[in-house]
């Protein structure tokens, strides 16, 4: 539950991406090779890796066989060696005819140890694969970025806040609740209720124990609590039809089947989770009460929902001060189960670690005006999506009545304007569909400062920091093998359908 409080020259290659087949392989074999390539390339664009002594003079001598026979260089880099301590290694990445860049290898060859030669376009696309070949095309200009940005510095990664780098890293912030929890505000509905009060402690006792990987503890409700959730559940389904989002009403059945969602039952936390795990790769975690943005975006970037577990005062079913299990699991829930609002909510959580408190105040606002308060439109008409909305009957009929001030999602607005708590907001955003939200998060995020980029493991569980080379080789690499099942993919659905 969230609190509301270098561009150079165009570069192709870097010593990582050349050297990482030929590591351990031996010189004369790698020599042999690269004279097989040099005879058989058709491509006037290459790559050359060179070592040299670490003396004064020879690298200007190497570079000087470049100029004379007018070889154009686009990239040159040069390192300590990694086969040689006296040596250095020299990258350049040049174009020239084919025969010019032959003979410039054999000069080269008279005063360098050449240790690797390399093409920039390794891959074989399938005849009839049109779209895989601009899956290629993209991927290279991919590549070509990355290569390009490699000399970022990180040396003030000392400076980035701490955030969780696997799921069960999560122990660690989910009990740093902000307010309420079994605490209450002496305005809150329940706060002269003595044995309401010390029902909340029961549950933020239950939630603040908890650990990753154990069930979530299951919940005799009381009556009351049964009674409360049965007027809000009631009330609310009046107005799904003609207020609530497709996607929202398609999965709403689907919870009544599999969780349970009836007037007169409350959901269990961990049937909830175990359908959503299926469903999207969500998974549900007790709360006690309200977190800070930054810790619980952090569990979104994980696919991680912290949810309480308590129930609204029964004196007043239809308000509530804080979120409770009514607003999450009516006004969440069904919308965690489909996969595009899924990977929109764990793309605002992903875009806030590491990032400075005032991005991820920007993000938290943009989280409130779409997850919880965010209209689409449908069908030619307005529809809710937000689970502020969904869950609340009186602030969904005023977003939708006409009256309410609409305007367009804009990440870069958005983030702009005041997040209220105790009466409706002073302005809804629109977006035209999930997706578009999604790609204009997107961009808003590339504005995020950080000295790194972050991609989730979904196998582990676990966030993988970009920080370097080696990490940004291994997601290419990753990327090329899920190219080539595609391309296979696309071989053999041609050859299905005899195009």
């Amino acid at each position: 539950m969230l609190s509301n409080k270098l561009d150079g020259q165009r570069r192709g290659r870097s010593f990582d991406s050349i050297n990482k087949r030929y590591e351990d392989k031996q010189l004369n074999n790698e020599t042999e090779e690269n004279k097989d390539k040099i005879s058989s390339s058709k491509r006037e664009h290459a790559a050359i890796v060179f070592s040299l002594k670490n003396e004064v003079g020879g690298l200007v001598k190497a570079l000087k066989l470049f100029q004379d026979n007018q070889v154009k260089l686009l990239h040159i880099e040069s390192r300590k060696s990694r086969r040689r301590n006296s040596e250095l290694e020299v990258l350049v990445d040049c174009d020239s005819d084919r025969e010019t860049l032959k003979e410039v290898v054999q000069l080269l060859r008279k005063q360098t140890s050449i240790i690797t030669m390399d093409s920039p376009d390794r891959f074989s696309t399938p005849a009839n694969g049109t779209v895989f070949c601009s899956f290629i095309r993209e991927m290279s200009k991919a590549q070509k970025c990355v290569y390009k940005s490699v000399k970022i510095h990180f040396s003030d990664l000392a400076e980035v806040p701490w955030f969780p780098k696997k799921i069960s890293d999560l122990d660690k912030i989910a009990c740093r609740v902000l307010m309420y929890g079994s605490d209450l505000d002496a305005d809150h509905p329940g706060f002269k209720d003595n044995i309401y009060r010390k029902r909340r402690k029961y549950f933020a006792d239950l939630a603040m124990s908890y650990k990753h990987g154990e069930p979530i503890p299951r919940v005799a409700f009381t009556e009351e609590e049964v009674k409360t959730w049965g007027v809000v559940f009631r009330e609310l389904n009046k107005l799904y039809p003609t207020h609530a989002c497709r996607e929202f009403l398609n999965n709403l059945p689907l919870l009544t089947q599999y969780c349970g969602y009836r007037e007169d039952n409350i959901p269990q936390l961990e049937d909830v989770s175990n359908f959503l795990r299926e469903r999207t790769g969500f998974t549900i975690r007790p709360v006690a009460g309200y977190l800070s943005p930054r810790d619980f975006l952090a569990g979104l970037a994980f696919r991680v929902f912290h949810c309480t577990q308590y129930v609204r005062h029964s004196s007043d079913p239809l308000y509530t001060p804080e979120p409770d299990t009514c607003h999450e699991l009516l006004g969440h829930v069904p919308l965690l189960a489909e996969p595009s609002f899924a990977q929109f909510s764990q793309e605002l959580g992903l875009a806030s670690l590491g990032a400075s408190d005032d991005a991820v105040q920007k993000l938290a606002t943009c989280y409130f005006f779409t997850v919880e308060f965010g209209l689409c439109k449908q069908e030619g008409s307005l529809r809710a999506y937000g689970a502020g909305l969904l869950s609340s009957i009186s602030e969904l009929k005023h977003s939708l009545s006409g009256s309410a001030k609409i305007l367009p999602f804009e990440p870069s607005v958005t983030c702009k304007q005041e997040c209220l708590i105790t009466t409706f907001q002073d302005v809804y955003f629109v977006s035209e569909s999930f997706e578009e939200a999604k790609f204009r998060m997107r961009e808003f995020s590339k504005t995020v400062q950080r000295p790194f980029s972050l991609r989730y493991n979904p196998y582990t569980q676990s966030v993988c920091v970009l920080k370097d080379m080696p990490s940004v080789t291994d997601v290419v690499e990753e990327l090329r093998h899920q190219l080539d099942i595609v391309g296979d993919a696309l071989c053999r659905l041609s050859a299905h359908l005899g195009v």
